[in-house]
């Protein structure tokens, strides 16, 4: 079974994330992504550097992931941080 910290080393090994975040269950997980990759693009365009980083993991271990995926200016003024 996948684990929270699993996730988080895979999207590490291939995105720079100055805050990343993991919670989930072993089914089901919830993931706060911070970036500058995500510069410039559209939150569907975000998912896909995540889905990319996480290669065919999202198909074979991880069954769901819901993400928050922001730049570090975004994250500045989330209301969480």
């Amino acid at each position: 079974m996948v684990t929270p910290d699993a996730i988080e080393n895979y999207i590490r090994e291939k995105l720079d994330c100055q805050h990343l975040a993991i919670e989930g269950d072993g089914a089901h997980f919830q993931a706060v992504i911070v970036s500058d990759a995500f510069a410039g693009k559209s939150r569907v365009q975000r998912h896909q550097i995540v889905y990319g980083a996480l290669g065919d993991r999202m198909r074979e271990e991880i069954h769901a992931l819901s993400m928050q995926t922001l730049t570090p200016a975004e994250w500045s003024h989330h209301p969480v941080n």
